[in-house]
Parts: C-alpha cells; structure tokens; sequence
C-alpha cells in the first residue's frame, strides 16, 4: 500500500514516516496541499494521511478537492480540531477515518490495518492460502505452522501479490508496491525477490505469466 503522509509539522512528520516504515509501509511526504494535489495527479496513492492545519490552504479544502475529482483512495485526516462538527464535516466531505492529535503510534497503525483491509480482500489481520499464513500486524510469515525467514521486500511483495489473488500484476504495478520517492530500484529487483520467494514457498504458488507479470492463483 502506497501512502501520502500531508504534514507540514517536520518532527511529527518525521515520526510518523519512521513509524510507517518501519512497519513495511511504503510512504511519501510532502508539507502542503498545493503539494499533495499535484502528487495525487502525478503518482499512484493508495492513502492520505491529511494534516487539517496546511499552511497554504485548510485540509478540508484539499479533501474536497480529491473528493470532486474522484479520487478512489482511502483518507485518514490529522486534526488537532477537537470539535464534532470538524470532524462531521471531514467525514462528509469523503474522508474514511480520522485521529485527533495528540495519538498513539500504535493507534494510528492499527487504524491504517483497517483501512487497508478495507481496500483489500482480507477481513482479519491474517491472510490465509492454504498452509501460508501472513500476519500484517506482527509481519510474520509461516508455512504449516512453521516460520519463514523473509526478508523486508520479501514480506511486501508476497502481500501485495496474496492480496490480490488471482489478478496479474505486473512489475511496474509490485515496483511501486514496493518502492518509495527517492528509492534505488534495479532493473531485475522484482525478479530476485521473486527468486528468493520462490525458494521458499511451495512449488508453483507464485506463477509467471510470461509477458505481462505475476500472480498468485486463488486457492
């Protein structure tokens, strides 16, 4: 899941990407909402989290903005506005969640888990194929009861692909799943991970459609 963070706070910002990537997120950032307009018409973006108090112009505006626009993705608002009817407005204008500052770390990734089973198939923090169970919160994997050593990208790129299960995505689709602004990406990244994955999984369960990408099939 690709994330656009919209906080013009640098510590608390700051805090939260650490936070987002450390928990296997892929995260961008940018401090205004001229910024965050022209990132949603240019980059593929699954979820905002959208600071209300933008220096150049009020979050709801923004909102409202990607709203006319049909934006499909999930947004979070930021708000520091501890009134009802902010929050009833945001929530009007097409905002999916909200967390009013101060919040917990863990609160603001359990929220996120929510959102993202929303957008996806899973209906619990597991997902399950068979013997393979994934679980989001903890990022671990096992097969038949038993633990898999995988790698970070490893871990993305199996989610991305159990999540949408039997849809063919191609590398282009799984680099941005896996990659942010700024990342260095090689030419046959995908490739290795796929490689890697494969060593370790069930013969067969990632096939290759030859020309267009990779799929898991549905079980």
């Amino acid at each position: 899941m690709r994330i656009l963070l919209v906080e013009d706070d640098s510590l608390l910002a700051e805090g939260i990407l650490t936070a987002l990537r450390q928990s296997n997120f892929i995260v961008n950032h940018v401090s205004s909402g001229a910024q965050a307009l022209l990132h949603f018409r240019t980059e593929a973006v699954d979820l905002i989290i959208l600071d209300l108090g933008l220096p150049d112009m009020d979050g709801l505006d923004v909102l409202r903005a990607l709203r006319r626009e049909k934006n499909p993705a999930q947004i979070m608002l930021l708000t520091a506005r501890d009134s009802v009817d902010a929050k009833v407005s945001g929530l009007d204008l097409g905002a999916d969640d909200y967390l009013t500052k101060p919040f917990a770390r863990a609160e603001l990734l359990a929220r996120l888990r929510m959102l993202e089973r929303r957008m996806g198939t899973a209906q619990s923090a597991i997902i399950s194929i068979g013997g393979l169970k994934l679980d989001t919160r903890h990022h671990d994997v096992t097969l038949d009861g038993h633990a898999l050593e995988v790698s970070r990208r490893e871990y993305m790129l199996l989610k991305a692909l159990i999540e949408q299960q039997g849809v063919i995505q191609t590398k282009d689709s799984l680099e941005a799943k896996l990659y942010g602004w700024g990342d260095e990406v090689t030419s046959n990244a995908i490739e290795v991970h796929i490689h890697h994955l494969r060593k370790k999984l069930p013969e067969g369960f990632i096939k290759t459609v030859r020309g267009v990408g990779y799929l898991v099939a549905k079980s």
